[in-house]
């Protein structure tokens, strides 16, 4: 038995988005190995949720969210409070499992990709002080 056309559809459209996310996090991956970061680790899952791409550069560790909108205006304003709050603990969990790590300086990136491929970076879009 199939599904509904509604659901049908539904779950069409989050394969889709999945896809076009995966592709988002490829191009922002490559785009920073450019500038000079190592990749250490991609899609990382956590008891608190995932975190997008760990990366870091010298004395920094970067933990990235990818956002993927048609428009980068629309992908701006994608960090809710629950995700910033999700990814801040997530977070806090890899730097106490993860002792390799450990960097002087963190900070966490929001880098937002449009359907044409263009990407803007939000550096240090969170704090502690703001979760």
């Amino acid at each position: 038995m199939s599904a509904p056309p509604a659901r049908a559809a539904r779950v069409a459209r989050g394969a889709v988005s999945f896809g076009s996310g995966i592709h988002a996090e490829r191009l922002v991956s490559a785009a920073l190995e450019r500038d000079g970061f190592e990749i250490l680790a991609c899609r990382r899952r956590t008891p608190f949720g995932e975190i997008d791409i760990i990366a870091s550069n010298e004395d920094l560790l970067c933990f990235v969210e990818v956002k993927h909108r048609p428009t980068l205006a629309d992908a701006a304003v994608a960090l809710t409070p629950r995700q910033a709050r999700r990814l801040y603990r997530a977070a806090d969990f890899l730097l106490q499992t993860e002792t390799t790590w450990a960097r002087s300086a963190i900070r966490f990136d929001l880098i937002v990709v449009d359907r044409s491929g263009d990407m803007r970076r939000v550096k240090d879009v969170l704090r502690a002080d703001q979760v």
